[in-house]
This record gives C-alpha cells, sequence and structure tokens, in this order.
C-alpha cells in the first residue's frame, strides 16, 4: 500500500487552512525630494561655461594660420627642444 504526501491529500479534498493575508496600510510619509547644495549649483554653473565656450581661441591661432598660409613661420629646432625639455622638467 502506497501512502501519498499529506499535501496532496489536503489538495483533493480543500481541507488545506487558509492563508490569511495582512492588509497593506498606506503610510502618510511624504514625498521624496532632492537638494543640491551650492557647491554642486556651482559646479553646474561652471560646466555650462565651459560647454558654451570656444575649443579654439581664435584670437592665438589666426596670426599663426596667417604665418603658415604666407610660408614665413618659422620654428627653431632648438627653440622647440629647449621648451619641451623644460616642460617634461628634463
Amino acid at each position: 500500500m502506497r501512502i501519498d504526501p499529506l499535501s496532496t491529500i489536503q489538495n483533493v479534498y480543500g481541507t488545506q487552512p487558509k492563508r490569511k493575508t495582512a492588509a497593506v496600510s498606506k503610510t502618510g510619509y511624504g514625498r521624496d525630494a532632492v537638494e543640491i547644495s551650492s557647491l554642486g549649483k556651482s559646479f553646474n554653473i561652471a560646466k555650462q561655461a565651459v560647454k558654451n565656450a570656444d575649443d579654439i581661441r581664435l584670437e592665438k591661432t589666426a596670426p599663426l594660420k596667417e604665418q603658415i598660409k604666407a610660408g614665413t613661420y618659422d620654428v627653431s629646432g632648438e627653440s622647440f627642444a629647449d621648451k619641451l625639455m623644460e616642460k617634461l622638467g628634463l
């Protein structure tokens, strides 16, 4: 003789105890809020200023472009090497 598990028999006859569900109550905690600090506001202003700024300073590059077009722009190899070494700290 085979004995089935009790839960199977309870399912067939509907004798399983009924579970009570807990009622969910809504609580009035208010709303979420976000506050941005003054540092964050300053950062946003700086970010917008950088975004709106030109990538190239035309007052610096325009004369050099003209010299290059005219063929009068001359860079000394030694001067370039000296500045490069100075920037590298050597």
